[in-house]
Order: C-alpha cells, then structure tokens, then sequence
C-alpha cells in the first residue's frame, strides 16, 4: 500500500532552519508531482511548494520563496522541505501529499495521496 511518512518537524525559534522529511513507500509516486501543504488552527490547508518527480520543475508560495527549498532524493523515495528564516506565521501543521494531476499541483482538494503531518512551531 502506498504511503507517505512525515518526520523533521518541532519547535525553532524565529530565524532558525527544520528540515521536513516525507519517506515515500513506493516507487508509484515516482509518476506524481510531490506537494507540501500546511494547516495553522483555524486556517484552510494552504499550498507551499511542490515538485515534479520526473522533470525536478518546482514551485512555490510567494510567502517562502527565497526561504524554503523543496527537493527529492531518488535513492531513498523522499521528499525533503528545507525551511530557513523561519517566521512565526510559519506555524502550522505541515502535511506532504503526492498528485497525479498536473493541473491539480495548488489544489490540496484534488491530492491523491497524503500523510499523517508533522507540527512546526515558530516561537521565541
């Protein structure tokens, strides 16, 4: 069954670095677009960055550009999060999801696949 696992996250304080990791299961994912989203209390799930497996295309939130690097490592089925000048805005649950859909990519609604999410917290 096809998985994706969450870990990295936790407390930083503002201007610190976490690096989210999200271990995909199976090489299945390996035809998807890879997505990072989050979710702070109160808050619809929000798009911050994704990447295409196949032609390593990414994208990105205005909000992070410059500050978070969304990357994949091939040998080990992951998807990495590097999230630096950490804001407190930046304070949500952060949830790794993988897309069929091209056109789907900004729509957390259309995700095929998702994990469990892991809580940052930015906070002095």
């Amino acid at each position: 069954q096809a998985q994706l696992v969450e870990s990295g996250g936790g407390l930083v304080l503002p201007g610190g670095s976490l690096r989210l990791s999200c271990a995909a299961s199976s090489h299945t994912f390996k035809s998807y677009v890879m997505g990072w989203f989050r979710q702070a209390p109160g808050k619809v799930r929000e798009f911050v960055a994704a990447m295409q497996w196949t032609t390593g295309s990414t994208y990105y939130t205005d909000s992070v550009k410059g500050r978070f690097t969304i990357s994949i490592d091939n040998a080990k089925n992951t998807v990495y999060l590097q999230m630096n000048s950490l804001k407190p805005e930046d304070t949500a649950i952060y949830y790794c999801g993988a897309v069929y859909r091209r056109s789907s990519i900004f729509k957390s609604d259309e995700y095929d696949y998702w994990g469990q999410g892991t809580q940052v917290t930015v906070s002095s």
